[in-house]
């Protein structure tokens, strides 16, 4: 009869129950802290450098859902609505609320982090993030983000939205791939949209047009752009071509300035702007410099020929012409009497001349 008794089994089930009577107490012990402990303070965290939202607007929220969290009971504090509350503002991607043993409020916050801005072509402003969401403007703090205008028929809605079409998903990569890399993000200052869905790439450096096209193979693009940068631009200058097509595969079609046009064109005014972006156009041309110098120094590292040293032999043929050497006149008797006789000579032949008048 006891041999048929599966005691692994009765022990396994001993064991469950033992654990679920430890979290029941455990959880009774905790509401029962609950019941006791007050909240002391709130603290909210709100890292980055980005404030689109700020400490104090975040306590009004939570004092209009929850009302004055300070000396209430923890029990009466509902953390899962806070999040939610928190949540649905346009500017918090993430937020996290819990309490500690010691009464305090920790409320966590990740802020949406803008890649780019959009200006379409209904003059409506919004942000597109990193997640590729739309979010609109701040009242509190504008990004230093790329900026997307022209023909864009992206709308916005004023709350959080996915991107609806494929000009906004191709802007949104190409903001996203001009962020990540360090070069392109100080070179390119903007994107363009012109009449024929292109997408244009303005340069901070040079006056040229950078046609992109679409963000297809997007990073073929960019290193074909970049070997043109090392390659034709320390010979031609970066104001030579009006523009430059990449949308063609492994294959860049340029159109220079005609010359007669550019001799006759007006002198443009300077205007503060432009002087202020001198220090930041310099810096890009040495980077680029930089790349420049590093590909040349790889290409001809290999090629470089041993110098052979000349035979001795010909160096005797053509011998080194010496300079005399100068005398220095010494000074006698018989130098200073031959330098001190024509005086008085000149004196006679004065005298016979007034004789002989």
């Amino acid at each position: 009869m006891l041999r048929s008794v599966n005691w692994k089994m009765i022990l396994k089930c001993f064991a469950w129950l033992v654990c679920l009577a430890g979290v029941v107490v455990l959880m009774s012990f905790i509401s029962v802290k609950k019941r006791e402990v007050k909240c002391m303070k709130v603290e909210i965290l709100i890292p980055g450098a980005d404030n689109f939202i700020e400490r104090e607007e975040i306590d009004a929220l939570l004092k209009q859902g929850q009302g004055q969290l300070v000396g209430r009971n923890l029990e009466q504090i509902n953390i899962h609505e806070i999040e939610e509350t928190l949540k649905a503002n346009p500017y918090i991607a993430f937020a996290k609320v819990f309490v500690d043993m010691d009464g305090v409020l920790q409320v966590a916050i990740k802020q949406r982090q803008p890649v780019l801005r959009v200006l379409n072509a209904g003059g409506q402003d919004y942000y597109i993030d990193s997640n590729g969401l739309k979010m609109p403007m701040s009242p509190n703090f504008t990004a230093n983000v790329l900026v997307a205008s022209g023909n864009i028929l992206e709308g916005f809605s004023g709350k959080v939205d996915t991107l609806l079409t494929p000009m906004g998903a191709d802007l949104y990569k190409a903001a996203l791939f001009m962020k990540k890399d360090t070069l392109w993000d100080a070179q390119i200052e903007q994107l363009f949209v012109n009449d024929k869905h292109d997408i244009e790439l303005v340069p901070r450096v040079g006056n040229q047009r950078i046609i992109l096209g679409n963000a297809d193979s997007l990073e073929t693009k960019m290193n074909n752009l970049l070997a043109f940068y090392k390659q034709a631009m320390p010979t031609v200058g970066w104001n030579a071509y009006k523009t430059i097509n990449l949308k063609y595969t492994n294959q860049i079609v340029c159109e220079k300035y005609d010359s007669l046009a550019v001799k006759k064109a007006k002198p443009v005014q300077v205007d503060s702007t432009a002087l202020a972006g001198k220090a930041i156009d310099s810096a890009i041309k040495r980077s680029i410099q930089d790349e420049i110098k590093k590909a040349a120094a790889a290409s001809s590292a290999p090629t470089a020929k041993p110098v052979v040293p000349k035979p001795a032999a010909a160096a005797t043929n053509k011998p080194a012409a010496t300079k005399p050497a100068e005398k220095t006149p010494v000074k006698t008797a018989a130098t200073t009497a031959a330098k001190e006789k024509p005086k008085p000579a000149a004196t006679k032949e004065k005298t016979d001349t007034k004789k002989n008048k």
